[in-house]
């Protein structure tokens, strides 16, 4: 279905190419991960799939690419879309209409498909992706995991050949994206759709895949089914289980909990229950009561939350359950019918965004509504002088200057502060909307899956930055679907149902008891008290330690 030959590409402008050397053979009815790290050319790869490059990005191209036996330079993305159904890194950029179920029907109107046969395949579609109930929803109004789900619901109504999919599971809690995921595998097996698939969270992917393809720096390094892949590629790019696998050299290597239950020994150690954590001074942030409604539907219900300095706390949930609408009312953007929010001791029900904005970090689902600048050293240079700050600025009691550079060092943007924002990945697309938000040195970060796009070792990078605002006073609310990213970094965790808290407690405490939420790691020891690879790895090894101590 796929065939590539030495395909090397780059973009107008640029010095480096996106992808190097580039050889790859995808047969029909194969099921195909493919991984590596923000910006090593996955999403332009997946690109030359329906000609978008180099048709509609310009560049230089060589080599050959074939898709369902067409020549991609030859052909383009109007005859190309009748075989390869394409989803979007960002579903927002993909939208062409402003309700649901006319966003569905769009490319079936534009391909002439008759009245009958469209309305049968809209409602397949729906039904596929469980949006029955949002059919006649605006766009506008759904949570970024739903629009996820149009998104993919939209390219699978014109039943295509070939389905390329850009990190489907990014905004997605983890039953919408096991759900999305098994409507996948089901079109793989019973319907022969060959399909390849992006994502970071490989966990969620590897036991559907039939190969793993792994990219650095517009090359292909490996190219295996999953289990040769992942011990060919750098551990610190491998989920939590696999991590641990690799670290006791376990044979064969798990690629579910299921398959590293055989290595879990039977006198796994017992958790002694922790000591109670003190708690921490005056909240940075407290809410309480707050209630919010779009039109006559209630998002929020009575909602009590707080952060004190130097906490992370992680805000959970299904999609569509007022995540976001809570961190919004939390920065003046929407404003509670009931409730009252105090930040640093100050009620800000009357303050306006700017005035919060200079204690808080937010930041936004969508990375795009933050960037505007020519560079990625002026999106943080235009915060700075909004706020009236210079660089090496002091600010909210922090006792050391604050310089841009170092903030994009720590990000991984250092190479990247002449380059347009918008051309970047969306992985790099968020951490330049994070160093824009947090350029300032704020107290308290308010974040809306700031992890989204970003492989495993990206995200240790993040975790040390926030670790280190936090040991300052820095307070963290994070909003995530990413449960192992939440085991890492979260001091508490809240989780929210319908607009309603309904369970607020230590990470330690709440996540493994949770079917939802739980980490690999608390899964495959659930009585451990582990959350992470690296509590797990010293747990094993100290067991073993004080056994041959004991013996001796």
């Amino acid at each position: 279905m796929i065939d590539i030959r030495h395909l090397t590409y780059s973009y107008p402008n640029k010095k480096r190419p996106s992808l190097e050397d580039v050889t790859l053979h995808i047969d029909a009815g194969e099921f195909v991960l493919l991984a590596g790290p923000s910006g090593a050319g996955k999403s332009t790869l997946l690109r030359c799939f329906n000609g978008l490059t180099p048709h509609f990005s310009g560049g230089t191209i060589a080599g050959q690419v074939t898709v369902a036996g067409h020549n991609v330079l030859a052909a383009g993305p109007q005859t190309l879309s009748r075989y390869v159904g394409f989803v979007f890194q960002d579903p927002e950029s993909q939208a062409a209409l402003d309700q649901v179920e006319p966003e569905i029907a769009f490319a079936l109107e534009n391909a002439a498909v008759p009245p009958e046969e469209m309305r049968l395949r809209v409602e397949e579609a729906l039904n596929l992706l469980d949006l029955s109930r949002l059919r006649e929803r605006p766009l506008t109004d759904l949570s970024g995991g739903e629009r996820q789900r149009v998104a993919i619901a939209a390219a699978l109504a014109l039943r295509p050949r070939i389905l390329v999919v850009d990190e489907p599971t990014s905004q997605l809690d983890p039953q919408s994206a096991e759900d999305v995921l098994q409507a996948l595998v089901r079109l793989n097996e019973d319907l022969g759709l060959t399909i390849v698939l992006v994502e970071h969270r490989l966990e969620r992917v590897l036991r559907y895949v039939d190969r793993l393809i792994y990219m650095e720096q517009g090359r292909i390094l490996v190219d295996n089914p999953a289990e040769m892949a992942l011990a060919a590629m750098p551990p610190q790019q491998t989920p939590p289980l696999v991590r641990l696998g690799l670290a006791l050299d376990w044979q064969p290597l798990p690629l579910t909990v299921k398959e590293g239950l055989r290595f879990v020994p039977d006198d796994c150690p017992v958790a002694r229950p922790a000591a109670v954590a003190a708690k921490h001074s005056t909240p940075l942030l407290a809410a309480r009561g707050l209630q919010f409604s779009y039109g006559r539907t209630p998002v929020l219900r009575d909602v009590d939350i707080e952060v004190a300095a130097g906490e992370a706390v992680a805000l959970m949930g299904r999609n569509g359950s007022g995540k976001s609408t809570l961190l919004k009312c939390l920065v003046g953007l929407l404003q509670p019918a009931e409730g009252r929010i105090v930040l640093n001791g100050q009620d800000i029900s009357r303050c306006s965004v700017a005035e919060i904005c200079r204690q808080v970090a937010y930041l936004p689902q969508n990375p795009d509504d933050l960037l505007f600048a020519d560079t990625v050293a002026e999106e943080l240079a235009v915060t700075l002088r909004n706020h009236g700050l210079a660089p090496g600025h002091k600010v909210g009691g922090f006792d050391e200057p604050y310089q841009p550079q170092v903030l994009l060092t720590q990000l991984g943007l250092a190479d990247l502060a002449d380059a347009y924002p918008r051309d970047l990945s969306v992985g790099q697309r968020q951490r330049v909307a994070l160093g824009a938000v947090t350029v300032t040195a704020p107290r308290l970060w308010l974040l809306d899956e700031p992890t989204r796009g970003l492989d495993y070792q990206a995200k240790q990078e993040l975790i040390a930055i926030w670790r280190r605002w936090q040991a300052l006073g820095a307070g963290l609310l994070l909003v995530t679907h990413d449960v192992e990213l939440v085991a890492q970094i979260a001091d508490r965790v809240v989780i929210i149902s319908e607009g309603e808290i309904i369970a607020n407690g230590r990470t330690a405490d709440l996540l493994p008891t949770s079917p939802l939420f739980a980490p690999q790691i608390s899964r495959l020891f659930p009585r451990s008290g582990w959350l992470t690879a690296e509590e797990a790895l010293a747990g094993l090894r100290s067991q073993i330690y004080l056994q041959e101590n004991d013996c001796a």
